[in-house]
């Protein structure tokens, strides 16, 4: 068997050039020689497609009534999110408003369109006792895990379950305020919660949420603390420096960091030392882990914006670990915005292995090891605020029992 192309080529002209190519496929057999299939361009309405490129398309919609318009629109689904929804789909509603919107009396008749409506029928009753389906058993919980939980349990009592159940919407909004739970309010509620202020009407858990122009507030004053003054006071154990606020101060040296840090290895006065967007780099970063591992007193310790790498931040919260003294550690922002698995994997043992630490101030990319984390910071504060109240219930029974009171 042979097969045998033949490809003619031949130009017509019309109006223009064109150039069609017809292909002829010949088997050749023993017996005889047949023509198989014949390749012509695509054509539309009997005209090839490049006949319809110079087509005024704003001259045939002239020519279109409304009605035909409308027929073509509910065909055509235009890719394009600068019209508005009404116009982008074919769904019409030629129904006139009933009148103004009530939102509560919608709300209400929504709820009542839903208990209403009958349940959809199980295929196998409900029994009670009875387990449908195979019963999900969780893994066993492991002993280290179990028994943090234990350390941890707190009760609230009967005084705080009741307190909770009567209160106030703004009382509840308040608390959230304090607690942090940031989704759960607006910005305008979670400011009039911290500045003791009434909440604003209308803006409840059924309130309309409304966008708010924001405030404008003039720039931040620059940093005016002297840094050869600072050093020398931290050299010598200032008992009134307390706090360090380096932030925003360009052009540091590095033989100034390396001053401050010698000082920091002895000073047991420092509290709170904060280095944000001041240049430091790895170098400079190992010499703050050295200092943090030989200071016992240093509490809040924030060196975010910098430039400094994953491996170094590594050494960093490792160096957390030699006194446990530091509650507050933030390192976000740096030369290398992620982080990686491995990185994030040590740093989440290192976590889990500090009972001290409180605030973690780092951006984690996988959810395994952000929960981790998180989880074990709450039982670090639920475990601190668990020995405080022992404390305060230690004092309160030594006072009454030298005062000669009864406890209630």
């Amino acid at each position: 068997m042979a097969e045998i192309e033949v490809e003619e080529t031949f130009e017509t002209t019309t109006v223009r050039k064109k150039t069609v190519k017809r292909s002829i496929k010949i088997e050749e057999t023993s017996s005889s020689t047949k023509t198989t299939t014949m390749t012509t361009p695509a054509k539309l309405y009997g005209k090839d497609l490049s006949e319809y490129d110079d087509v005024d398309v704003d001259a045939l919609l002239a020519q279109l009534s409304p009605e035909e318009i409308n027929i073509l629109a509910k065909e055509v689904d235009p890719d394009d999110s600068f019209l508005p929804p009404h116009q982008r789909t074919s769904y019409e509603c030629e129904k006139e408003p009933t009148g103004p919107l009530d939102r509560k009396k919608l709300i209400e008749h929504i709820n009542k369109q839903a208990l209403e409506t009958p349940d959809i029928p199980e295929l196998e009753p409900f029994v009670a006792g009875v387990v449908r389906g195979k019963k999900w058993i969780p893994p066993p919980q492991e002993a280290r895990m179990q028994a943090a939980e234990e350390q941890i349990a707190i009760d609230l009592g009967d005084e705080y379950e009741q307190a909770l159940t009567d209160a106030t919407q703004e009382e509840i909004i308040d608390l959230a305020a304090i607690l942090g739970f940031h989704q759960m309010m607006n910005q305008d509620q979670y400011h009039a919660s911290l500045l003791n202020k009434h909440q604003p009407a209308g803006l409840g858990w059924d309130g309309i949420t409304k966008a708010s122009t924001p405030k404008v507030y003039p720039p931040e004053k620059p940093n005016t603390t002297d840094v050869e003054d600072s050093i020398k006071r931290v050299k010598d154990n200032d008992h009134k420096l307390t706090d360090l606020n380096w932030n925003n101060i360009k052009n540091i040296s590095d033989e100034r960091f390396e001053q401050l840090f010698a000082g920091l290895k002895n000073n047991n006065k420092l509290e709170a030392l904060s280095l944000t967007n001041v240049g430091l780099t790895d170098r400079t970063a190992l010499m703050l882990a050295e200092a943090v591992e030989k200071n016992t007193t240093l509490r809040v310790l924030n060196v975010e914006t910098n430039f400094i790498s994953p491996p170094v931040i590594v050494v960093l919260v490792k160096a957390l670990l030699q006194n446990m003294s530091v509650e507050e550690f933030r390192a976000s922002n740096q030369r290398s915005t992620v982080l990686g698995n491995k990185i994030e994997m040590e740093i989440t043992e290192l976590v889990e292995k500090n009972s001290t630490l409180l605030r973690l101030g780092l951006h984690l990319e996988f959810n395994d090891a952000r929960h981790r984390v998180a989880a074990h910071l709450q039982r670090n504060i639920d475990r601190i605020r668990k020995d405080l109240e022992l404390r305060l219930q230690f004092r309160f029974f030594n006072l009454h029992r030298k005062t000669g009171t009864m406890i209630q």
